[in-house]
Parts: C-alpha cells; sequence; structure tokens
C-alpha cells in the first residue's frame, strides 16, 4: 500500500472517531455549565488554579482528576484557555477563559446562550436523536415518537419545560437581535406606524426594536400558553392568537425564526394570511431565517445543516431553506418582490412585498 494512500485511510478513519463522539463535545460543555466553571474563573477576574476552580464548585466529594480531565477536552475546543505560571512550590496550571468564546457561557450575560445549551442537551430533546432513522424511514417527529405529542403540546402540558424553552428562544432573540437591528436599521426605520412579531415568544425582540426605534408601534404576537409567561416591556403589545387566525393588521410584519418550523403549504397559508394584513402598496414581511448553502464554506454553514436535522426531530415538517426555496415561497404565497440582506449573524434578512 502506498504512503499516500495510507495517509488518506488514517486521515479518513481519525474524521469517522471524531464523528462517532462529537456528541461528547455538547455534553461535556453542558456539565461545565452546571458546574459553574465559566462563572467561578470570571468571578475571579482572571486566570485560576484547578484548585481554585474546584473550592468554587458546591460538591463535598468533589474529584479533582475527573474535573482536570474535563478541563482538558474544554480547552482542546477553545473554551477555556491554559499556560504555566511558576509559583513558590513549581510550576503550576491556570486556566482562563477565551475571549470570545466564553463570553456567550456566563450566566445572566445580556448576550448568554447558556439556556439554548441546557435545552438542546436536555435528555427530554437529546432522546429525540435516538429517532432520527424512524423519521427516514416514516416520516413524523422523533419528539413525538419519545413523547407521545409534539413540542408545542408537551410545552403547553409541562409548565417546567415551557419555561426552559421560551428561555432559551428569549436568549437567542437577544442575541440574534443585534446583528437584526444594525442589520436592517434603515428598514425599521421607514416603518410608519405598526409592527407585529409574529411568534415572537415572551417580546424580547419586540422590544428590542421599540427601543431602537420609538416611532415604531410594536406587537408581539404568539400561543396563549406563551404569552401569559411573558414579562411586560415598556411599548409592546402583547397578543395571543394563532399564526393561521387574526394576526393583527399591521404596516410591517416580523416573521423571525417562524417559518422553517413548517411545512412549504403552511407557509404560504401563513405568508397569505400575512398579506392580507398589511397595506398593499405600502406594506411589507421581514423574515429572519437561516438562508441554507449546502455546499457553502462561511462560518454557519455547517451549522446550518445541523439545524435543518433539527427541524426534522422537533416538527411534523419542518425545514431550513435555500434561496430558491424562499424565492418559491414568497411568490405562491403572494410576495413577488423580496430582497436578501445578509447581518452579521447565522440568519439573514428576507424583505418582500406583496404583489
Amino acid at each position: 500500500m502506498e504512503l499516500t494512500t495510507m495517509e488518506a485511510m488514517i486521515q479518513g478513519e481519525a474524521k469517522l472517531w471524531e464523528n462517532i463522539f462529537a456528541f461528547t463535545n455538547s455534553m461535556a460543555l453542558r456539565y461545565a455549565l452546571e458546574l459553574g466553571i465559566v462563572d467561578i474563573i470570571h468571578s475571579h477576574g482572571g486566570p485560576i488554579t484547578l484548585s481554585q476552580i474546584a473550592a468554587g464548585i458546591d460538591s463535598p466529594s468533589l474529584n479533582i482528576e475527573n474535573l482536570a480531565r474535563l478541563m482538558r477536552l474544554l480547552v482542546r475546543k477553545d473554551i477555556f484557555t491554559t499556560h504555566h505560571q511558576q509559583s513558590d512550590s513549581g510550576e503550576i496550571t491556570v486556566y482562563g477563559l477565551t475571549p470570545h468564546t466564553s463570553r456567550w457561557l456566563m450566566q445572566g450575560s445580556e448576550f448568554s446562550l447558556v439556556p439554548f445549551i441546557m435545552m438542546q442537551t436536555h435528555p427530554e430533546l437529546m432522546t429525540s436523536w435516538l429517532f432520527l432513522s424512524k423519521c427516514v424511514k416514516e416520516g413524523g417527529t422523533a419528539f413525538s415518537q419519545v413523547h407521545g405529542c409534539e413540542i408545542i403540546d408537551f410545552a403547553q402540558k409541562n409548565p417546567k419545560f415551557n419555561k426552559m424553552f421560551n428561555d432559551a428562544m428569549a436568549c437567542t432573540a437577544k442575541l440574534e437581535a443585534e446583528g437584526i437591528l444594525w442589520g436592517y436599521r434603515d428598514g425599521f426605520s421607514s416603518i410608519n406606524g405598526s409592527l407585529v412579531d409574529v411568534g415572537g415568544g415572551t417580546g424580547e425582540m419586540a422590544a428590542k426594536i421599540m427601543k431602537a426605534h420609538p416611532h415604531v408601534k410594536a406587537i408581539n404576537f404568539d400561543l396563549p400558553h406563551v404569552i401569559t409567561t411573558a414579562p411586560m416591556h415598556q411599548g409592546v403589545s402583547h397578543v395571543e392568537g394563532n399564526i393561521f387566525g387574526a394576526i393583527p393588521n399591521a404596516d410591517a410584519i416580523l416573521l423571525k425564526r417562524v417559518l422553517h418550523g413548517f411545512s412549504d403549504e403552511d407557509c404560504i397559508k401563513i405568508l397569505k394570511n400575512c398579506a392580507k394584513k398589511i397595506p398593499k402598496k405600502t406594506g411589507k414581511i421581514i423574515i429572519v431565517e437561516h438562508v441554507l448553502e449546502p455546499n457553502g464554506n462561511g462560518p454557519f454553514d455547517e451549522t446550518g445543516l445541523v439545524m435543518d436535522l433539527l427541524m426534522m426531530i422537533l416538527t411534523s415538517s419542518g425545514k431550513e431553506r435555500t434561496e430558491l426555496d424562499w424565492k418559491k415561497l414568497l411568490k405562491e404565497g403572494g410576495f413577488s418582490h423580496h430582497k436578501i440582506i445578509k447581518i452579521p449573524a447565522f440568519l439573514s434578512i428576507i424583505e418582500a412585498h406583496p404583489a
């Protein structure tokens, strides 16, 4: 066997091992958050030793060797940094936060992704992945195979899960808001009147828009079990209802990470419903979604493919879509004119106007 062939085979084997155990990365991250390691290091204001991390963890019988092994993997994954320092007792290893990754992992931080990570790695969602092949063979959702109902119905029946889900959506809304507000600042400024955030969750996005553009009358619209948990936001009205029903009339409608949860047929119904609620000449819809690029090499292109599988296990017919997919949906939904606005985020903005 030639050396180049042997090297290729070894690389292929290594790639397989990497994929086989890829789940350990998210699990290690979850348990680092459960142990509060990021916040322990942050509270010290700089890199600290393993013993100092251990002292901050509430456990009477902590295994410091296991902690070191957990930290070793997370350092490798750029969640933490490590370097050596000289002390009176010799060389010691200290652990610190990374400047670009750890900032998303602090509890209570404005841009914390902790609620989203904890939801995605929660057993009630993780077990759904075990039924992925059944989705391929038979259709349906993996989540319902595990829990006997769809995720929306499960949330309605389980207040604790409902809160976890809403907190996860709210934290991503905060994160996404900055890119949306910056990338579409002229679009929001041009709204003369009201904007309805359809499927707006607990109203975080509507509140951000209202704060940046006080002239806009912001309405947060979602299902009753979501609205009942929504906090009050200054200048934002909460309205409960169904996306296929009585959406409030508005000058503009925002659909952020909503349509990816529905089939093409349902998306067309939603778009037609939205078209009836905005002025024909001046109205617009603002769709905030990922635009799938299966062969792209951008920073979020692979994540888009993963999110597409997440839609497969959590929704009966939801999916991520390519630019061509969006063009077709919009046309059939009554929006003949649209443009895609790239922003520095996982998502893009699709502005569309009625035919």
